[in-house]
């Protein structure tokens, strides 16, 4: 498993900046950030290797995909079938996002789909899997804040 190191001040000041402008190189974030541009290639190279930053797909937004319609379904696993219940759970395309949780249900899964009907197929397909005793689902009607860190990233710069 990856160490992830805490990112400090100049880190949170590239990735804003990154932000800003997506397809900036090296050479022009050193100069707008105003430091060497070995010393940026070298932190991004280390946010990279140690896991820091996640890949450029989870930036995909699902609807770019015939996906729109997004769900939240608590889901409720058998404790003596959990981890063959999770790894089947994990073969399934549309479930974008899984944690395991306290409260009544044993999982939480951000799922993607096409339509009502597609998640009803999505939500049967779950259910169809060894070990999973059963699911509530919550369409969502509205992203009214979209994943975020940046403000996050603002107090590691010192601008919060």
């Amino acid at each position: 498993m990856l160490t992830m190191h805490l990112i400090d001040a100049l880190d949170a000041e590239i990735l804003m900046a990154m932000d800003a402008d997506p397809q900036a190189t090296v050479l022009s974030l050193s100069r707008t950030l105003g430091v060497a541009r070995n010393t940026v290639h070298a932190r991004l190279r280390r946010l990279v290797n140690d896991g820091s930053l996640g890949p450029f797909s989870q930036r995909v937004r699902t609807g770019a995909l015939g996906l729109p319609l997004i769900a939240f379904i608590s889901i409720s696993i058998s404790q003596s079938a959990s981890d063959e219940a999770m790894a089947a759970l994990r073969t399934i395309p549309e479930i974008i996002e899984m944690h395991a949780t306290t409260g009544d249900a044993d999982l939480l899964a951000k799922v993607a789909a096409k339509d009502p009907a597609d998640l009803h197929r999505v939500t049967n397909r779950m259910l169809a899997i060894a070990g999973v005793v059963r699911t509530s689902t919550a369409m969502s009607l509205v992203e009214v804040m979209p994943a975020r860190t940046l403000p996050l990233l603002q107090a590691a710069a010192g601008r919060a």
